[in-house]
């Protein structure tokens, strides 16, 4: 469910340090002279939608690893420098994965919280989710392989959630612990999408999805409208769909008619009685529980056919009106 509840409490030291996202690092309103401005775009109507749309999918990805029913929401986005964003964070153990766009110049980072990631590693090798007190600095071999597991299993819903924009397939880097290793100057504007996971009744964690601003400027105009345009259906795939169509088969019957008989006569029916029958000049045709028209009954090349004489779209007057 997305959006549909109100989301947790998430007033924390992050979401405190979000009201100030569009400043400079100095305190200033962005874009001051000498600076670049650190969201060109404006309102990002369609990043936010496309973030809905993403957090319906990231249910299918974590109730698996976690085994509960979660509820999952789309944050409100920000735009941030990285350096905030990283200040943020502070120092406890995350998880930096980044996601090469391999059809934009730039990747996405994918973050989540290192005290999360011991835990879905814990639930996969059979244990009950615990993590210890105190996190390590840096993450075991086994954890950097759950964590690139992870962004395998994230970067197909988050294709398929961009593809009404545009199609962007998302490879998986090498995990890091230190953000500066990832090459992401500290003045770099990104788009911070932020999803909220929570078992019923449970504390929420969340995972960010952070895109530079600088590779979404191609697609600056789409990412602030308020309708979503759909993408144009690859040819091929709709002419395949097309034919699977074309080809589903339906039941067609027609209703010569429906004698009404007591019990008594029921009771004492045997082989060589005659149950009289009257139809009228146009029979039924249905479709499935559907009338399609009415007919004439005749013969065509030696055998029993109807001939349609007119078509309609009327429910089945046979079994009532279709609800």
């Amino acid at each position: 469910m997305v959006n549909d509840r109100a989301a947790p409490d998430t007033t924390d030291r992050r979401a405190q340090a979000r009201a100030g996202a569009g400043r400079s690092p100095h305190g200033g309103p962005a874009g001051l002279l000498g600076q670049t401005k650190l969201n060109p775009f404006g309102d990002l109507h369609t990043v936010q939608h496309l973030s809905a749309r993403l957090a319906r999918s990231l249910r299918g990805v974590f109730e698996p690893l976690l085994g509960v029913e979660l509820r999952c929401w789309a944050e409100p986005l920000a735009v941030q420098h990285f350096s905030d964003y990283r200040a943020e964070r502070g120092a406890e153990l995350t998880a930096w994965l980044p996601l090469p766009m391999t059809s934009l110049d730039g990747q996405a980072l994918c973050v989540l919280d290192g005290r999360f990631v011991l835990r879905l590693l814990d639930l996969f090798f059979g244990g009950s989710g615990s993590t210890p007190p105190t996190l390590p600095t840096e993450f075991s071999p086994s954890a950097e392989a759950m964590i690139a597991r992870l962004g395998g299993m994230i970067a197909t819903p988050l294709a398929a959630a961009w593809e009404p924009l545009a199609r962007i397939d998302f490879a998986v880097g090498h995990v890091e612990v230190n953000a500066a290793m990832l090459g992401v100057a500290a003045e770099d504007a990104l788009i911070v999408t932020r999803f909220g996971l929570a078992p019923e009744g449970g504390e929420p964690v969340h995972l960010d999805l952070l895109y530079p601003v600088v590779a979404m400027k191609p697609h600056g105009a789409s990412l602030t409208g308020r309708v979503l345009d759909k993408v144009e259906p690859d040819p091929a795939w709709r002419t395949a769909l097309t034919r699977a169509a074309m080809n589903v088969t339906f039941p067609v019957r027609s209703v010569l008619a429906e004698p009404v008989v007591p019990l008594s006569l029921l009771m004492n029916l045997k082989a060589g009685d005659v149950i009289p029958i009257s139809f009228g000049a146009n029979v039924p045709v249905m479709v499935g529980g559907d009338r399609l028209g009415a007919g004439t009954v005749g013969v065509s090349n030696g055998q029993a056919a109807v001939r349609l004489t007119s078509l309609s779209r009327d429910p089945n007057p046979f079994e009532g009106p279709v609800a």
